[in-house]
């Protein structure tokens, strides 16, 4: 990509990216604003005595569109709604956006089911695909589960841990019995194997808004 002058050193340092005259997107995401973009072969040059460059990729003014196996059609314009991406960071370490696309074209990967906090960026993997010559796989985006004050649940906040799980759970059965009713596959929460589920999904049961998941649910089965 590089060779094909499709990607450009970035300088950017981090607090300029989220200073608050940084374009934001409705959704409170950062759009780059192209400072990089289209700096001379000798000002690239004197920053980088100075500073190790990000490599960012050059996104065209260019409807990407798919459709998602729960959502549906969506449709985004890569330079108006993600600005150019990075690929690789200025520590050398590849981005997201590029590894997971390398990653699971090379694993032959063909359907991906993810949190729907991902479906912004699917077209920009699209791209991505499409630029490396690879078999896009089919995407489908599932709601989040949140907390009572609308917080997603992370594990960087240790939310619904491992010793968290088994202080109200005493076995996986009635876990997994919360998390069907959670999904819309049963009509109230009760224990039940996954091998149980296997004949009563359906994509069409599974909610499109994200879940709350209240401590009463969870109390129901506490130990």
């Amino acid at each position: 990509m590089h060779n094909r002058g499709l990607t450009y050193p970035c300088f950017s340092y981090r607090a300029e990216l989220h200073a608050a005259q940084a374009p934001h997107l409705s959704d409170g995401r950062i759009l780059y604003a192209g400072t990089c973009r289209h700096l001379t072969a000798e000002q690239t040059a004197a920053k980088t005595r100075t500073k190790d460059p990000a490599q960012r990729l050059r996104l065209p003014d260019t409807a990407v569109s798919f459709i998602d196996g729960h959502y549906g059609p969506y449709t985004q314009n890569l330079a108006a709604e993600c600005g150019d991406i990075i690929l690789r960071r200025s520590d050398g370490v590849y981005a997201y956006q590029l590894a997971v696309v390398v990653d699971d074209a090379l694993m032959g990967i063909t359907e991906i089911v993810r949190g729907c906090d991902l479906l912004s960026s699917t077209p920009q993997q699209l791209y991505l695909y499409q630029l490396l010559g690879f078999t896009p796989p089919a995407f489908i985006h599932v709601p989040l589960l949140m907390a009572a004050d609308g917080r997603r649940l992370s594990k960087r906040d240790r939310d619904l841990d491992l010793g968290f799980l088994r202080q109200h759970f005493v076995s996986p059965q009635p876990l997994i019995g919360l998390l069907a009713f959670l999904a819309g596959l049963l009509p109230a929460p009760e224990p039940v194997s996954a091998k149980e589920l296997l004949p009563l999904f359906n994509w069409q049961k599974v909610p499109h808004n994200n879940i709350i998941v209240s401590e009463k649910l969870l109390n129901l089965f506490k130990l």
